[in-house]
């Protein structure tokens, strides 16, 4: 199997991360704002859900906020530096679409009349609109930016290894699947919620440029359900659409650990009900889960080669035997020999990084690898 070899041009790599850039600075501006209308600590206590938290204003952001701070951060480094550039910033733009959309109806709700200013609900609501506009405009740059690489030189896009893989096809489906179940539950058990709980409405409360609950917590649910079935598959986009739905889940999984810290709840374990007990259970599976998750994605993947991916045979690599020798240079090209770091002894004639793809030696050198 052949895999397409995506590459963003310079312009499309500088375009992706001045939108990036654009991004980060909205939803900083909105924490600030947060910030000097509520303080720092009440504003924690707030996100965490703190029944005796107690703001001077009513906060137009959740910790949700926070995490998309950081992704767009990360985001606009990583589209001048990675080699998986274009999946960035689909995955960046995929989310703050996903995020953004609710406010263009939910900003202009009854509830939210009564709880913001006329002021503040119309720079929210230009806001949404910029957030929006970027997000489309991320797409388009990576769909319109890909060109072939121009030399062997180049880094070449990079997949997560087989046990980054399983790790993240097994919490993340997991995680996401809990998801899904008390979504199942909340619309069973308060069925007057609804539609509200999901695209907003006058009866429930939410953060000013956030989305509904209920939304938030079903595109989480979808994000680990696509990001762990396509790790399963060593699919290119995995890791960035895996980083992105852990750091999602890290927020509510903080907040209800804080949350049953702060209550004391796990010394009164075995007297909470059935249900208490499993959302207790859910917060930590959803912590542990984000950060594990975090850890196994977030290192360097291996080089997207022509091949299907032969696990097991040197170290790792995409039907590339050899490929990953320890001591060498895991970024290597075809074309270009992955030669020892300094101070390091060559390996053993016949080893590391061969000039033909398939098992057996590699052909005499006046031959040309194969399909070149």
């Amino acid at each position: 199997m052949e895999y397409r070899w995506v590459i963003l041009t310079r312009g499309a790599r500088v375009t992706g991360s001045v939108l990036c850039g654009v991004l980060a600075v909205i939803v900083a501006s909105w924490l600030v704002r947060d910030i000097r209308a509520v303080e720092f600590d009440q504003l924690l206590r707030y996100w965490a859900g703190f029944l005796d938290a107690r703001p001077r204003a009513l906060p137009a952001t959740s910790g949700t906020d926070a995490v998309l701070l950081v992704v767009y951060v990360v985001a606009a480094v990583a589209a001048l530096r990675s080699a998986v550039a274009a999946t960035v910033l689909v995955a960046t733009g995929v989310v703050t679409i996903a995020v953004r959309l609710p406010g263009l109806w939910s900003i202009g709700s009854r509830a939210m009349e009564s709880s913001f200013s006329d002021d503040l609900r119309g720079r929210a609501l230009i806001c949404a609109f910029a957030a929006l506009a970027a997000g489309i405009a991320l797409l388009i740059t990576a769909g319109a930016g890909r060109r072939p690489p121009a030399g062997s030189y180049e880094q070449l896009p990079t997949r997560p290894g087989p046990g980054a893989s399983v790790t993240a096809f097994l919490l993340l489906c997991a995680a996401g699947a809990v998801l899904v179940a008390w979504e199942i539950r909340q619309v069973v058990k308060y069925p007057e919620v609804f539609p509200d709980w999901y695209v907003g409405g006058d009866r429930l409360m939410h953060g000013l440029v956030d989305p509904p609950v209920g939304w938030a917590s079903v595109l989480t649910a979808l994000l680990c359900l696509f990001a762990g079935v396509s790790a399963l598959s060593h699919a290119v986009h995995s890791r960035p659409f895996g980083l992105v739905a852990a750091a999602l889940l890290l927020p509510g999984g903080v907040s209800g650990v804080a949350l049953a810290v702060h209550y004391e709840l796990f010394d009164h374990f075995g007297s909470l009900s059935t249900e208490t007990q499993l959302t207790l259970a859910s917060w930590f599976f959803q912590a542990f889960v984000a950060v594990l998750v975090l850890i196994a994605l977030a290192p360097r993947g291996f080089a997207d080669v022509p091949g299907p991916f032969v696990p097991g045979y040197g170290q790792q690599g995409y039907g590339q035997p050899g490929y990953g020798t320890p001591g060498y240079d895991t970024e290597a090209q075809p074309g270009r020999d992955a030669g020892p770091y300094p101070g390091q002894q060559p390996p053993a004639p016949g080893y590391g990084y061969p000039q033909g793809g398939g098992f057996g030696p590699p052909p005499p050198p006046s031959q040309p690898p194969p399909g070149w």
